[in-house]
């Protein structure tokens, strides 16, 4: 139940208990409606019925006690709620004060299937059944070492409980055995990791020290140093790697990765880095190249442009071992790409590829490779323990040494004189610039239109005779969206007008501003990799944030968020309670659990217990075949996707 002076913009549907008054018809012929006013100790709302008003008029009394359950809708600052379901408050139920609340719709109301209905409809069912009816499915240990109630007594007090104690206990109780049987199925898959045979990397050889020793370019951070212990340790116990490491953008996880896979050389293997677009595949290869350019270690890149000659000798070298480091994009792991003796993959920005895509690549050796998964898109704990529970993470957690922090400030439309300005100041001092247009969908006309008109009128603040400005999309040909990157890597062009296309992995260190058009449409999460791909050189680096004047609540916060912290985990924290797990990453579509009950976002304290609890009883009862667990695997089939996928990242 919730008190009136707590309702806000953000408020969607609410319970009340209040006294009315002020019952008055307003406005005549079509426009009359019935209005009445709710309140409470806390503050008053507005009432309104357009449709059936003498009907209701007739039927409600003033200075009565009613309960209010409707949609909170605002006009002109004030609340309001249309059409309520509305009761009077008696014995019968007022139960604590605590009503339950069920989901219904427009048509189901107009024939009189009301929120009274249905719980009136669960009350009887309650009236015919006993305890014996809802078995027990979590053991008796677990009930009592973590203080839970039984299942039937969950289900009969969320629906109505004597007492807010009782709705909390049932609520706690009916959360706990949801993550449970998510964590169960986690940790069933991890204990198949334990047991996966891998190749095993007995030695740290020439190619990784004489690396260490005299071609990098820079000292490695303690994080650095931490992952890729770490992975060492993994490599060399002759189970199969699954490790994920994620890192906030710039922290040096492709240094980590390359070390990884001269790991691999040393031991007598192949390695391969996989990317999910053809411009970061070819900045792999290129910055690969260029670290191993003193090392003679034949490097190649295979992608859907690569043809004709180039194209066989590519494979011949990768059949033959003659090619011991593969980059590429999702051609690699095409079925005609065969490798000698493959002992590790590496899957950068993993989330853009596929289940079947990614699964492909365990196809390419007897035994599959050791697999290292990247991301630069920092997880929650919470999101990390129910999308990668069953992996090994790492967390690079300290930025280079020298990077400066980006600059981010927020403006609207009104200051974009004073924006384009100040581009063109860094622009003569040598620098680039971003600006990113929100393209969601490259299919959207509207969207498409405005990014070309945008390109029109930048090169209007920066005609051709004193700037040259290129644009990436989509919608080009892989050809001449190469093409345009390229004159904006190689300093030719000075701006970069572009989608989201260059959301992950592009390195201009020369480009010091990043204009985000119509921040508003954007996540945070995506915000926070847009500004990545500034503040990669030695100097200072801004990132602008231009909306219109006006914002939801949940822009303008986003906005804040983005100007106060340049903190990946923080940021991806709060992307998580804003937009909650469905709308990260992907993860409807990623085999993730849908909780009915338990959120993610504040339920991180029963997650951790039962995960604990998981690992201990997977531990002792692996097929969950004891008679005490048996319920738990019916459940954890019932409520989990069981897909093997996850073994492979």
């Amino acid at each position: 139940m919730v008190k009136i002076g707590a309702i806000n913009e953000q408020t969607d549907m609410v319970q009340l208990t209040g006294t009315l008054i002020n019952i008055n018809e307003e406005g005549e012929g079509r426009k009359s409606r019935l209005v009445a006013t709710l309140y409470d100790d806390s503050g008053r709302i507005d009432l309104i019925w357009f449709q059936g008003a003498q009907w209701m008029k007739k039927n409600l009394r003033e200075n009565e006690r009613y309960i209010v359950f409707g949609k909170v809708s605002f006009f002109n600052g004030s609340p309001s709620i249309s059409h309520p379901e509305i009761e009077l408050v008696n014995a019968e139920n007022t139960r604590g004060g605590l009503q339950p609340v069920y989901s219904t719709t427009e048509k189901l109301r107009v024939r009189g299937i009301t929120n009274r209905s249905f719980a009136k409809i669960t009350q009887s069912l309650f009236e015919k059944i006993s305890p014996g009816d809802i078995p027990e499915v979590l053991p008796q240990d677990i009930l009592s070492e973590y203080r839970l109630c039984s299942r039937y007594n969950a289900i009969k007090w969320i629906h109505f409980p004597d007492s807010e104690e009782h709705m909390q206990v049932a609520r706690y109780r009916l959360k706990w055995e949801e993550l449970l049987a998510s964590q169960l199925a986690i940790a069933r898959l991890r204990l198949q990791h334990t047991i996966q045979r891998g190749w095993k990397f007995e030695k740290v050889g020439d190619n990784f020290n004489n690396f260490f020793n005299k071609h990098l370019p820079f000292q490695l951070t303690n994080a650095q140093k931490r992952v890729l212990k770490e992975i060492r340790f993994d490599t060399a116990t002759g189970k199969q790697m699954n490790r994920l490491v994620q890192g906030d953008v710039g922290s040096g996880k492709t240094i980590v990765a390359l070390m990884s896979i001269l790991l691999a050389l040393d031991n007598g293997f192949q390695a391969c880095m996989m990317a999910p677009t053809e411009i970061l595949a070819q900045q792999h290869f290129q910055g690969i190249c260029t670290l191993l350019q003193d090392m003679d270690i034949p490097v190649a890149i295979l992608t859907g442009t690569t043809k004709g000659k180039e194209r066989k000798e590519i494979l011949k070298g990768f059949a033959d071992g003659t090619i011991p480091i593969a980059v590429g994009t999702h051609a690699l792991i095409e079925d005609h790409v065969a490798f000698k003796n493959l002992g590790l993959a590496v899957i950068d920005e993993q989330h853009r590829f596929g289940v079947g895509q990614r699964a492909r690549l365990w196809s390419k050796n007897e035994i599959a490779p050791h697999v290292l998964v990247m991301t630069a898109t920092p997880i929650p704990r919470t999101l990390a323990m129910t999308m990668y529970g069953d992996l090994d993470v790492s967390v690079i957690d300290e930025l280079p040494p020298g990077r400066q922090e980006i600059k981010t400030v927020h403006r609207t439309h009104m200051s974009r004189a004073q924006v384009m300005d100040f581009i063109k100041k860094e622009i003569n001092k040598g620098r680039q610039a971003f600006i990113v247009y929100p393209l969601i969908d490259e299919s959207e006309k509207m969207d498409y239109e405005s990014l070309l008109e945008g390109y029109e009128q930048v090169k209007v603040w920066f005609p051709d005779d004193k700037y040259k400005v290129a644009m990436v999309h989509g919608r080009q040909e892989a050809g001449e969206r190469a093409r345009n990157m390229e004159r904006f890597v190689r300093g030719e062009a000075n701006v970069l007008v572009a989608t989201t296309v260059i959301e992950v992995g592009v390195n201009i260190p020369n480009a010091s501003v990043m204009l985000i058009e119509s921040a508003e449409r954007f996540g945070l999460s995506q915000l926070h990799q847009l500004r990545g791909r500034v503040g990669r050189g030695a100097e200072q680096s801004y990132c602008i944030l231009l909306t219109g004047n006006k914002m939801s609540q949940e822009g303008k916060r986003r906005m804040q968020i983005m100007t106060s912290t340049s903190n990946g985990f923080l940021i991806a924290e709060e992307d998580l309670a804003m937009r909650g797990p469905g709308d990260m990453y992907g993860t409807r579509q990623s085999g993730i659990m849908k909780f009915k009950i338990a959120d993610i976002v504040t339920d991180g304290a029963i997650m951790e217990q039962t995960r604990i609890a998981a690992k201990k009883i997977i531990e002792k009862d692996p097929g969950l075949t004891l008679p005490e667990h048996q319920p738990l695997r019916t459940i954890m089939v019932q409520n989990t996707k069981e897909n093997n996928w996850s073994k492979i990242s």
